[in-house]
């Protein structure tokens, strides 16, 4: 289920955009990664929908608006924001990630 994300802007309490390491800056990374696959996959969906009204007139005089075209993109810029629903899916904790393990650095005694 879709977490509901509000079409403006929002003040957010820190403490809940943190990974269980209380890592800011890698909560930071994995919400803005989602929020890249949220916009590509919008962008797509916008595309194909845009795609059935294209018209291959190269004639610059006869530009005339297309009413269909007028409002999906009306619709789609009033849906809330990729980053303001990837903040959501966080914090609901409908995101999985995993962290991969570092692997410590051996410097041999011979640079010493």
């Amino acid at each position: 289920m879709k977490a509901p994300a509000s079409a403006s802007i929002i003040t957010r309490n820190l403490a809940d955009i943190t990974t269980d390491k209380n890592n800011v800056y890698e909560a930071i990374s994995i919400i803005s990664k989602r929020a890249n696959q949220l916009s590509l996959k919008l962008k797509e969906e916008l595309t194909d929908r845009l795609a059935e009204f294209a018209t291959t007139v190269d004639n610059l005089e006869e530009v005339f608006e297309n009413r269909e075209q007028i409002e999906i993109s009306k619709q789609y810029e009033r849906q809330p924001k990729p980053t303001s629903q990837a903040i959501e899916e966080f914090i609901a904790g409908e995101l999985h990630y995993e962290t991969p393990e570092v692997a410590p650095i051996i410097i041999p005694r011979e640079l010493f």
